[in-house]
């Protein structure tokens, strides 16, 4: 896995970290976080584009 790859999740993960305990019970916070991987390994090729990376 390359640094640029290993950056964007390590973000992703520390800002969803940062706002799990607000967002409710276990299976709620799974939910929210699958999403959200899903919406990070979506964005993450076009974000890479478009910074020419």
């Amino acid at each position: 896995m390359d640094t640029v790859t290993m950056t964007f999740y390590a973000l992703v993960c520390g800002v969803l970290g940062l706002v799990g305990p607000s967002l409710g019970r276990a299976p709620m916070r799974l939910v929210i976080g699958a999403l959200v991987g899903i919406v990070a390994a979506g964005a993450l090729p076009t974000l890479r584009a478009n910074l020419g990376l």
